[in-house]
């Protein structure tokens, strides 16, 4: 698999949380793509090589840190409508894909860009509200 860096278009390293999180014990195992010009990064799914994963499969798009930082609000701001019970994850995403103009396929925030990220926060917003 080859990992583009949206940043500088060259190659993503395949990585583990060693080298990005050296500090944080619970993440040293855990694999990443990352492009080191850019410090930009993505986490993989942990997904069971037994079922045919090989666990470096991209969580989303690369993010530096400007993207990383307001991906981390846009969770914050939407995650508790599913995380309280209010409405179902698939529910929750079903509703902000409409509320942000996206379709279900497109719909995860790993896969947003800033504006994204910014977008969702305004919808969840918007929503409480109302």
């Amino acid at each position: 698999m080859t990992i583009k860096c949206d940043y500088c278009h060259r190659d993503a390293k395949f990585v583990t949380g060693a080298k990005l999180y050296p500090h944080r014990p619970d993440l040293l195992h855990k694999k990443f793509w990352h492009c080191e010009p850019c410090d930009a990064y993505v986490g993989c799914h942990d997904r069971n090589k037994r079922l045919g994963f090989n666990g470096d499969e991209p969580k989303g798009r690369l993010a530096n840190a400007q993207l990383r930082k307001i991906r981390i609000a846009a969770h914050a701001a939407f995650d508790p409508l599913w995380k309280s019970g209010e409405m179902t994850r698939t529910d929750a995403y079903v509703w902000l894909a409409g509320a942000i103009g996206l379709s279900m396929v497109n719909m995860h925030i790993g896969m947003l860009d800033v504006d994204g990220c910014r977008a969702v926060i305004v919808a969840v917003k918007g929503r409480k509200a109302t």
